[in-house]
């Protein structure tokens, strides 16, 4: 078995992953391996409608699922997982959000030194540039992730935007400055119609340097370890078994259902767990894949006459999709170059909070499961508990790095996102039947009016929703006894062995998660590079 020696190995090109291959191969003298389970690339990750391709897609997609339990009507629920390089930033729906600064300042006030917003808002600040007007002293414009406002415009936007200030909401022009409340149109890692990934903006820019080694459609199996030491890798490609070894550090950035699987195949872990499964005890770290958390979202569903043209329903079925297509070709606008949800607004389902505790997001036409548009015409209103406190767990099924690892949500085990939920719901309905959608949002059609009390709500919502995609915490930062980071990303009682992904983040952020899994990496390269100087 041929072994080759580097300095350090990132185990996964996805957010976090293909930051740390940029930044740490800046340096000539740093040798750089980048692993990455997945293809190269595909055709439909460039536009960024194509996420609706790709949402069920094999070639570019885990198609990960959960175990069933009571929180989802024991049905199985998609984990879609992006499978190339770039990771889910390559599939995912664009949307930028960063949070709110009591996600980081609570990660701080759990003892992680650092991870306060004002210490993170500078990485934020430098790794985007962004087109759009804003507050200069939280906006960055010159980093390499582009991140562009909604080009959407149109009077069903108008018509949300006034609603909700019928109800109370206002009109935001930046939730990502000071403050995140408010209604406003969606910012996106998209730049001229094209995907703003980490695979483009970080790891393209890198790929002629001679100390950086990207190998995609690279199965990593197990961490090599000596002691309490990790020295290397052992992965498969091209059908053949290969090891390398790291001479600084490995850094495992393979996202939050990945990390936790590949410490435990390596034997980090519950002991009880991986002994029944056969693995060998290298190091007992209890908390790996648990405190796994996401946000489990109902999507809400109004028609809206045909006869308006106000919905994609209209525009983009039989030859209306070749006047987008023409339109997304000449404008880089229009239904191809959408983000997953153009408009969006973050609440607070009850008096006396500091912040918002709820988030909706609209897209503007009806789909079936695979994202297809419907042929009636209509609007969905996704909304969610933006820090849930129902947490579930990932872990390994089997000794073979080729078996899913199992997955258990909890949904709704946790009253307070039992009461979050449903008051986001009557929220929702408020703004969809305020005078300014009086004639656009016509009928609900899901859940339906006949569903209101909390029982039959709760019901339809275990029955029904999904998630949008973004687990975290199963491999959380802290220092207490279920930690499995510490708060410069290094694995509790190992040596050479750090992770960096959002399964680091021990709460949830208020909002998507790829803009905070991509500010992870860039912070751990600075960690990293500060502890080799």
């Amino acid at each position: 078995m041929e072994t080759r020696i580097y300095d350090y190995i990132v185990v996964g090109a996805g957010s976090a992953g293909s930051v740390l291959a940029n930044r740490l191969s800046a340096n000539p003298r740093h040798r750089v391996l980048v692993l990455e389970a997945g293809r190269e690339s595909h055709p439909w990750s460039r536009i960024p409608v194509g996420f609706a391709r790709l949402i069920n897609n094999p070639a570019a997609n885990w198609l990960y699922s959960s175990e069933p339990d009571e929180g989802t009507g024991n049905r199985r629920i998609p984990i879609p997982r992006g499978k190339l390089l770039g990771g889910s930033s390559s599939i995912n729906g664009m949307v930028f959000v960063r949070g709110q600064s009591q996600d980081y300042d609570q990660w701080a006030q759990l003892g992680n030194r650092g991870w306060s917003y004002r210490e993170v808002l500078p990485i934020f600040r430098e790794m985007e540039s962004y087109q759009g007007d804003a507050d200069e002293e939280y906006r960055g414009r010159d980093g390499p992730l582009k991140v562009t406002e909604s080009f959407e415009t149109g009077p069903l936007y108008d018509a949300l935007i006034k609603a909700a200030g019928e109800v109370g909401i206002a009109y935001t022009k930046d939730y990502n400055g000071a403050k995140q409340d408010g209604i406003g149109m969606t910012q996106a890692t998209i730049r001229k119609g094209r995907r703003m990934s980490t695979a483009f903006c970080y790891l393209d820019p890198a790929r002629d340097r001679p100390n950086l080694t990207i190998q995609a459609n690279a199965l990593t199996e197990c961490l090599l370890l000596e002691g309490k030491r990790c020295v290397g890798v052992r992965y498969t490609a091209n059908g053949r078994q290969h090891e390398a070894r790291a001479g600084r550090e490995v850094v495992v950035s393979a996202g939050s259902i990945n990390s936790p699987q590949l410490l435990e195949l390596s034997g980090i872990g519950q002991p009880d767990l991986l002994n029944g499964l056969g693995i060998e005890v290298r190091h007992e770290l209890r908390g790996v894949g648990e405190n796994l958390r996401d946000h489990y979202s109902p999507r809400m569903k109004w028609t809206v006459p045909a006869s308006l043209g106000m919905t994609y329903n209209d525009k983009g079925r039989g030859l209306g999709m070749v006047k987008q297509a023409l339109k997304y070709a000449l404008t880089h606008k229009g239904l191809l170059g959408l983000p997953a949800s153009p408009i969006r607004a973050y609440v607070r389902t009850r008096a006396g909070l500091d912040a918002p505790d709820a988030a909706i997001s609209w897209i503007p036409f009806l789909s079936d499961t695979n994202f297809r548009l419907a042929s009636q015409s209509g609007v969905t209103a996704i909304t969610n508990i933006l820090r849930s406190e129902s947490t579930g767990s990932i872990h390994v099924a089997s000794k073979s790095p080729h078996t899913p690892p199992a997955v258990r949500f909890n949904f709704l085990t946790a009253q307070l996102d039992r009461d979050v939920t449903l008051e986001a719901m009557r929220i929702t309905r408020r703004i969809m039947t305020a005078p300014a959608m009086r004639n656009i949002a016509t009928d609900e059609v899901a859940p339906g009016v006949n569903f209101q009390s909390d029982d039959e709500l709760l019901d339809w919502v275990r029955k029904n929703a999904e998630t949008t995609y973004h687990p975290v915490g199963t491999c959380k930062m802290g220092s207490d006894p279920m930690a499995v980071v510490d708060d410069q990303l290094r694995v509790h009682g190992m040596e050479g062995l750090r992770v960096a992904d959002a399964s680091i983040m021990p709460t949830l952020t208020s909002g998507n998660t790829n803009a905070p899994s991509i500010m992870i990496g860039e912070k751990a390269s600075r960690m990293i590079l500060a502890a080799a100087a």
